[in-house]
């Protein structure tokens, strides 16, 4: 899968409110009401990573997720990462 180029990656980004691109990486967080919540989302969307076979960089501290993308193979942001993140959107109803 071919890297996308920075202007492309901000063109797409426009089509995701509270992701980011930095660090060869599109970013977002969610905040939950407790962790019982936080952790059942990461749950959904590890189904669908798998499905996917891409895999989010991923921390979660009590109720809050932050999820980073990027297509390793790549060294950057491909298709393959809005595909993703247009899943997990969708998964919370964004």
């Amino acid at each position: 899968m071919k890297k996308l180029d920075q202007q492309t990656v901000k063109e797409r980004l426009n089509k995701l409110e509270g992701w980011e691109y930095k660090n060869d990486a599109i970013h977002t967080s969610f905040e939950f009401e407790n962790f019982k919540e936080a952790f059942a989302t990461m749950t959904r969307i590890a189904f669908e990573a798998e499905l996917q076979q891409h895999h989010p960089d991923w921390t979660n501290v009590y109720n809050t997720l932050n999820i980073s993308l990027s297509t390793h193979d790549a060294e950057g942001v491909t298709e393959k990462d809005f595909k993703l993140a247009h899943i997990i959107e969708a998964l919370l109803g964004n």
